[in-house]
């Protein structure tokens, strides 16, 4: 399929503003693939799909997990926000039939991250943080940091994500601490 194809998909799940946001992630991915060396057919695949669940119902969603084997631990069950990371790789495998394990990673570790990222979850990561539509503070330091190395971008997104999270006392989920402390514990040596 091309990524044409995947736009005609998804579009039909999305308001204006998550349809932008894919199509921007897409465009993102498809950079900084270029830049560090990634698949860029792979990276543009998975920035178009990364979202395609997330404006589904919660029942939607769940079923979708259910079906597809997911168990959600104690955070994952409070946190619903992360469920479309989760559905979503579920359902590009089983709808889209996309059979690609480094697709369906980088679709299902875009919010959370994990320990031992191969390079296209890293670039959905921050192409995710940094596509054109973002405003939030701090985003302009995110798109120069993923310019200089894409795991300084990641911890820099990490901090922002801690600290919006245990400002609203929400818990972190150990994917996330887990990958940010192997990028931190390799960066020190």
């Amino acid at each position: 399929m091309t990524i044409e194809d995947y736009k005609k998909i998804i579009r039909p799940f999305m308001g204006e503003h998550r349809y932008t946001h894919s199509v921007n992630v897409a465009k993102e991915a498809v950079r900084l693939a270029q830049k560090y060396g990634a698949d860029v057919k792979k990276a543009e695949t998975a920035g178009i799909l990364h979202d395609i669940t997330k404006e589904f119902s919660p029942e939607e969603q769940l079923q979708i997990m259910h079906d597809g084997g997911i168990i959600l631990d104690d955070i994952q069950q409070k946190a619903p926000k992360l469920w479309h990371s989760l559905s979503g790789s579920v359902y590009i495998k089983s709808k889209l039939n996309i059979n690609d394990d480094d697709i369906i990673n980088a679709v299902r570790y875009h919010t959370t991250g994990r320990a031992n990222m191969s390079l296209l979850e890293k670039i959905i990561f921050v192409a995710d943080f940094t596509s054109a539509e973002r405003s939030y503070d701090g985003v302009k330091t995110m798109r120069k940091l993923a310019d200089k190395s894409i795991e300084k971008a990641m911890l820099f997104g990490f901090k922002f994500t801690f600290c919006d999270l245990s400002s609203r006392e929400l818990a972190i989920h150990p994917d996330e601490i887990a990958c940010y402390n192997q990028i931190v514990l390799s960066n020190s040596k």
